[in-house]
């Protein structure tokens, strides 16, 4: 984990375990989010082959489906599913190389703030498990078998809920995902991709 990603979870777990019980989401509570998020990768992809392949993984934006289950008031439980991401995989000095799909189901405890307000601000932590498939090559290593090795690390979540209506609000909101992925070629371990993305999205959330 970079170092720029520990006050965020130092953030996270402060406003999870010891935020003060202010205005209700209920107990028994359910809500569905349906929205969009765009998969960010870190600038630095890390390199494969001792050093000499700096990698460089491109974005993708895809429709997501959030549900959450509050077990307590303002403290939900929420399971994030997506369509299976895309990414360009670009090697400095080659180009893009090849591509892979992936889909990141994540599942997050986290705290509503004022969440009768008009405004409602969430913190989150959670745990990510990434799987990779559809891997394909092209130029310098077209015909070779690429292949990603799945990944599962910490999830970090921050929003702000804009109230509309009594049961909907239009939540806009940011993850960070610790994705590291085993890199291998024709069967010969070449290095590891070092993910890590910012998912930026907005969604329709709805109470029941």
């Amino acid at each position: 984990m970079s170092r720029k990603t520990l006050p965020l979870l130092a953030l996270a777990i402060a406003g999870v375990l010891a935020a003060p019980a202010a205005l209700a989401q209920s107990a028994g509570d359910w809500t569905v989010a349906v929205g969009a998020h765009q998969v960010n990768p870190d600038s630095d992809n890390g390199t494969l082959a001792a050093g000499t392949l700096p990698l460089d993984i491109g974005s993708s934006t895809r429709p997501t489906i959030a549900f959450e289950y509050f077990v307590r008031d303002n403290l939900g439980l929420e399971v994030l599913a997506a369509l299976p991401f895309q990414h360009d995989i670009s090697i400095d000095g080659l180009g893009r190389v090849g591509s892979t799909r992936h889909l990141p189901p994540t599942v997050s405890l986290q705290y509503h703030f004022n969440s009768e307000g008009k405004v409602s601000p969430l913190l989150g932590v959670g745990l990510n498990y990434t799987t990779f498939f559809s891997e394909e090559t092209r130029g310098p290593l077209a015909g070779s078998k690429l292949e990603l090795d799945d990944s599962f690390g910490l999830a970090l979540h921050a929003g702000l809920d804009f109230k509309v209506g009594e049961k909907g609000a239009i939540r806009v909101d940011v993850r960070w995902m610790d994705i590291d992925s085993d890199v291998a070629l024709d069967g010969a371990k070449l290095g590891t991709a070092e993910i890590d993305p910012l998912v930026y999205g907005a969604a329709y959330v709805l109470r029941f």
